[in-house]
This record gives structure tokens, C-alpha cells and sequence, in this order.
């Protein structure tokens, strides 16, 4: 009869102080970690059934975690989950809730009362819309009228809540009685994702141009959770997603025109693939060559064109 080795519950005890603590998020949002499993040993004990018993001997655990993380070889990310709980306004959850790769369970207000809080804005802090990126922002409003912009978000809130719990107190059906809330209104939901998808929505939602309310709650999961949960997993992460960088063919063909110092060449692979208008033109906004020449600056290059 085949024997087993005898096996125990991985825990982090950095994890465990802080289970069913909340964080706060935004002025009345928060996080928390309810429950979870696996740690970074389960990541390498997954990878070395795939690898084989030799492994250990090549790799030292930090390695392997990296290794794979380096090559994008994420099942055996997905050997470890977490549940948290979570406050956060209705417009920022609308974004949340479209990384479908997690289970969820969100607060009803068919059911229940909805939430008696809605996120604030401080007379400075209305973001002005960028005139570059349809979806982003890009600076703040002025004192004046941010103050006024603020007063006036009060007096919604107030409003509407009002209207809220008048329509409740006359026997309206709470399904129907919500639906003039604004979608500053909290909810909170129960949510449990894997570590490779989590990850990918912390990429995604720590980038620089998320929406700041999202953003603030993928900062908190990140530096103050996933960094305590799987330290070796996170390492890896910032090093190679968060601080790296991904470079195109065409990218790499302009970098090493560059490194020769051949801008010329640089030049015409750009005019080539239409990142710039042949010589002489005016230079307008492109996307794509606003990213290289980020990557560029970032490099240490100075931009020839």
C-alpha cells in the first residue's frame, strides 16, 4: 500500500494578525481577508508535481517561484485563494466585478436596506476629463468650483436618500424604492479569486491611469495583503509585471537603431509603420509611439524626433 507524507495546513502567520481586519479605502470603504489557502510553498509544491522530484535539487524555492512567474506559467498560482471582504462605491464596483474569474457574492438591496453611506468628493479633489484618453483624467478642477461641485454632490445625497428611505416607509418595494440612489452608494460583497487572477487584476488596476477609486483599493490589496500572504509570489510580481517592461519587434528595432546611434534609422522604422508622418509634416498624438517613447525615456535615451 502505497504511503503518503503526512501534510499540515500552510498558514502565514504575517496573514493570520491581520485576518478580518479591515483596511480603510477611500473615506468609507475597506478591505478585508476573511479567509484563504496556500502560500508560496503550495506554488512550488504544485510546480514540482508538474516538474518532478528532481527539481528541488536544481531550484531553491524563490527561483522556481520566479522562474515561473518570469515565463508566465501560472497554474500553479492558481493552487492558492483568498476571500476577502469588501466596501466599495457602486461605479468603481461596476469595474471590479468585470474580472469574472473570481466567486462573488454581493450585498442586495432587493433584500436588505441599502447601505446608509455614499463615497464623498473634497472640494479638491474633482479630476478634470484628459483630453488625450477618452477614459482617464487628467489634473484637478479649481478650489471654487470644486468646493461648489461638492456642496452640490451633498444636497444629491442627501436627496436622494431621503427619497430612499420616504419610498420605504410608504411600503415601496425595496427592489424598486433603490433605483434613484447614485452610484456613489457603498456595497460590499464577498469576493474569492485565485492568486494568478488576482494578480492580473492588480496589474491591471494599480496601472498608473486605473481610476483612482479602483486604484486605491488595488494598492491596499496589494501592498498590504498579497504582499504579507505570498511575499516570494509578490517579489516576482512587482519585478517582472509592475517594474518591467514588455518591448515590441518594432520597439526593439527602434531601441537598437538607437543604441547605434543611428537615429535616422529609428526615424524611418517609425514612419514606416505610420508612428510618425513622413518628414516634414506636423507630428500629432499616437498612441503607440507615446508608450515607446515613455519605455525610451525610462531606458535613458532622449527622444530624435
Amino acid at each position: 500500500m502505497q504511503e503518503f507524507e503526512h501534510l499540515e495546513r500552510p498558514n502565514v502567520p504575517e496573514l493570520d494578525k491581520i485576518l478580518g481586519e479591515p483596511f480603510k479605502v477611500l473615506d468609507d470603504g475597506f478591505v478585508r481577508v476573511v479567509d484563504y489557502m496556500g502560500t508560496d510553498s503550495s506554488i512550488v509544491q504544485a510546480a514540482r508535481v508538474s516538474y518532478g522530484k528532481g527539481t528541488k535539487k536544481v531550484r531553491q524555492d524563490r527561483g522556481l517561484i520566479r522562474y515561473l512567474l518570469r515565463h508566465h506559467h501560472t497554474t500553479p498560482l492558481e493552487m492558492c485563494e483568498i476571500k476577502l471582504h469588501v466596501r466599495v462605491p457602486m461605479d468603481a464596483w461596476r469595474q471590479w466585478i468585470r474580472h469574472r474569474t473570481a466567486n462573488v457574492n454581493e450585498y442586495s438591496t432587493r433584500y436588505s436596506l441599502a447601505i446608509d453611506a455614499a463615497q464623498t468628493t473634497l472640494p479638491g479633489e474633482w479630476r478634470i476629463q484628459a483630453t488625450s484618453n477618452r477614459q482617464g483624467s487628467d489634473g484637478y478642477a479649481g478650489t471654487d468650483q470644486g468646493a461648489h461641485f461638492s456642496r452640490q454632490e451633498t444636497e444629491l445625497h442627501d436627496l436622494a436618500r431621503r427619497t430612499y428611505k420616504e419610498r420605504i416607509a410608504a411600503g415601496v418595494a425595496r427592489e424598486q424604492a433603490r433605483k434613484d440612489l447614485p452610484l456613489a452608494t457603498y456595497t460590499e460583497a464577498y469576493w474569492k479569486i485565485d492568486l494568478h487572477n488576482l494578480l492580473h487584476f492588480l496589474y491591471l488596476r494599480m496601472e498608473a491611469h486605473a481610476q483612482y477609486e479602483i486604484r486605491a483599493y488595488a494598492d491596499v490589496i496589494g501592498n498590504e495583503i498579497v504582499r504579507r500572504w505570498c511575499p516570494v509570489a509578490w517579489e516576482a510580481f512587482e519585478d517582472y509585471r509592475i517594474h518591467g517592461m514588455e518591448l515590441t519587434k518594432l520597439e526593439q528595432d527602434v531601441i537598437a537603431a538607437l543604441a547605434h546611434d543611428d537615429a535616422d534609422r529609428a526615424i524611418d522604422l517609425l514612419i514606416a509603420d505610420e508612428l510618425l508622418p513622413p518628414r516634414g509634416e506636423e507630428i500629432k498624438s499616437n498612441m503607440e509611439r507615446d508608450e515607446l517613447e515613455v519605455k525610451l525615456r525610462k531606458l535613458g535615451y532622449k527622444i530624435p524626433w
